[in-house]
């Protein structure tokens, strides 16, 4: 019988194999000779800075298929989003849909661009997208959005910390002023406080129009600390620009009851035939699934209870041009299925912190310009509609998942469509 390992640790196999304490000082210790290759020292895309680097490269791998013609004719487009550019890499994009949306800011049926290397993924998405719109489409509401900076700052005492806040709440608005002078289109909505001990975060909340408004909010933020840090009658012992207190890129569990980005709630009511029909099971099924993943969902400490929001997040964030690390913040919220009163499946899906635009940041660049296009999503306008999308998206992905797993079905579609 085998013996079980009931203590997990960390153990890599160079330490069962007795004493190596010269072998891996040696392999461990610094370094300093030169190292054999370097970046050119201009990050810049110039024809002149591209061929340097390329020089150096060439015999490492090949050149065309990161620097193909069409790409080198058009480098100088990437400058605004990238340094020591080297070429662009090439992600197969599929397209989920037709996805019918009802929505406050999104309205129609859309094919959605998907930008992926997993197999089955797209499949998945099409399959959900085409049971919605058989239902008659998705309800999709944006609830609430803002984009958030947390400034920390540090006083010897909390008495001074209190005497910070007492000052910066008669602030409000010349901290306004200050930092929509910054942009033409981001607005200060609330400033919100937390004292813990001798430091002070102050919780800045910006509107940021169609742009997803990271960089708008950091270069707002930082006028109006500098602001604080020239005019505060209490002056800090220290502080930084972000306490780490804003979520930003990470997931965490106070956006997951406000809001970081676009909050969007989506659902949709499904007769049972159509739950048989489109994911061959049925809703009694997908209910008690529902249930005995959210239990586990709660044993792993989860922050939220979803299937899978990440894969239809980073496929859509990349394609469109968006920041795909916040999708580590975006695939966040709570999906919840049950009966209803006709025997039929109650689904919605809630996310708080989706952080999309449709100007700024990459939408602006070829390939990602197009994909929004593609939706009619492009441009001034429609951020808002692009929020709902995402979110009914989600939602597809969320019923063809369980739905496959309710039928035994996951594990065969993946040895189908990637072997």
């Amino acid at each position: 019988m085998p013996k079980l390992n009931l203590s997990h640790h960390d153990n890599n196999p160079v330490f069962n194999q007795g004493p190596q304490s010269e072998q891996l000082e040696q392999l461990m210790s610094p370094h300093f000779e030169g190292p054999a290759l370097r970046l050119t020292p201009n990050p810049y895309i110039s024809e002149k800075n591209l061929a340097k680097r390329w020089d150096k490269l060439s015999p490492l791998t090949d050149r065309d298929a990161l620097l193909d013609p069409v790409t080198e004719q058009q480098a100088e487009l990437y400058n605004k989003n990238i340094e020591h550019f080297i070429g662009t890499v090439k992600l197969p994009v599929g397209l989920a849909g037709p996805l019918r949306v009802n929505g406050l800011h999104a309205n129609g049926d859309y094919f959605v661009p998907l930008a992926t290397t997993e197999a089955a993924l797209v499949a998945s998405y099409n399959r959900g997208s085409q049971l919605i719109t058989a239902a008659g489409g998705a309800s999709a509401m944006l609830l609430n959005e803002g984009v958030t900076r947390t400034p920390v700052f540090e006083f010897q005492h909390l008495a001074d910390a209190g005497q910070f806040v007492a000052w910066v709440v008669t602030q409000y608005d010349h901290f306004k002023q200050v930092a929509e002078s910054t942009t033409s289109h981001g607005q200060l909505h609330d400033i919100n406080i937390n004292i813990e001990g001798n430091h002070a975060y102050l919780i800045f909340e910006f509107h940021t129009g169609d742009a997803s408004g990271q960089n708008m909010v950091t270069i707002a933020t930082n006028e109006v600390f500098n602001y604080i840090l020239d005019h505060s009658p209490i002056s800090p012992q220290d502080a930084f620009l972000d306490g780490n207190l804003s979520g930003d890129k990470k997931p965490n569990a106070h956006t997951l009851r406000h809001v970081r980005g676009k909050k969007v709630t989506a659902e949709i009511q499904l007769t049972r035939e159509l739950v048989e029909k489109y994911l061959h099971t049925t809703p009694e099924q997908m209910v008690k699934f529902g249930q005995m993943t959210t239990t586990g969902a709660a044993l792993s400490g989860s922050i939220g209870v979803n299937a899978h929001y990440a894969n239809a997040l980073a496929a859509l964030y990349i394609a469109c041009g968006q920041d795909a690390a916040c999708v580590s913040e975006s695939a966040i919220g709570i999906t919840r299925m049950e009966l209803n009163k006709q025997g039929g499946l109650y689904a919605c899906v809630t996310l708080p912190n989706l952080m999309v635009g449709t100007v700024g940041g990459g939408t602006h660049l070829p390939s990602q310009k197009a994909c929004l296009e593609l939706m009619g999503l492009l441009g001034t306008g429609k951020a808002k509609a692009l929020a709902e999308v995402a979110a009914v998206l989600c939602l597809a992905g969320e019923l063809s998942i369980v739905g496959a797993f309710c039928a035994g079905h996951f594990s065969r579609a993946h040895q189908k469509l990637a072997r």
